[in-house]
């Protein structure tokens, strides 16, 4: 059984919305696109790159997907995360998406098939962004792993990480790591 492992930045006030560039995710009118870019550092980059380099599916909502789609398949600078990306099974997870899906090793799912997923991959399934496929996952009690970087920042306004409704779970710090920007990235288990 694999263990779905959720990856993201969010604000002090858990705001996840649109950390990497300015229009990544304009919904509801939020103008504070890239907000995590300023943070980066190499420790950060190092952590990132570690769990990325145990490479496994990843888990996509339809928006993250697309916007994932439309760029990292482009790629040819050499990123080493390009072709872990490209070579991972992507399920995605779309109501008005059809097949086939043009991101190589893309599967389509319905909700219905995300435990199903979890019970049939052997390792770690990752979640990137996909803020509402991470609430449905917790509503689901599917989420195994938090690994989240906190950035010393408020930001009032976006979409959050955790919104209403979220059920119950408790999760454990297994691992913290301080970055030289002022980011924290910690590891959280669910403890069951």
């Amino acid at each position: 059984m694999g263990k779905i492992v959720v990856i993201e930045n969010v604000t002090l006030d858990g705001v996840m919305q649109a950390p990497a560039a300015p229009d990544e995710d304009t919904r509801g009118g939020f103008r504070h696109g890239g907000w995590g870019a300023p943070y980066s550092d190499e420790v950060a980059m190092r952590e990132m790159g570690e769990g990325m380099a145990k490479g496994g599916p990843l888990l996509f909502g339809r928006v993250t997907y697309q916007q994932f789609e439309g760029f990292w398949p482009k790629q040819t600078d050499g990123n080493p995360f390009t072709p872990v990306l490209n070579a991972a099974t992507k399920y995605v997870v779309s109501t008005t998406l059809t097949e086939p899906l043009s991101w190589e090793n893309s599967v389509l799912i319905g909700e219905g098939e995300l435990a199903a997923v979890k019970e049939r991959e052997p390792g770690d399934i990752g979640v990137l962004g996909s803020g509402e496929l991470v609430r449905t996952l917790l509503r689901l009690d599917l989420v195994d792993q938090f690994v989240l970087s906190i950035h010393p920042l408020v930001l009032g306004e976006g979409a959050r990480l955790f919104g209403d409704g979220a059920r119950l779970a408790a999760f454990e710090l297994v691992k913290s790591v301080p970055t030289t920007t002022g980011v924290i990235i910690a590891t959280y288990d669910r403890v069951r």
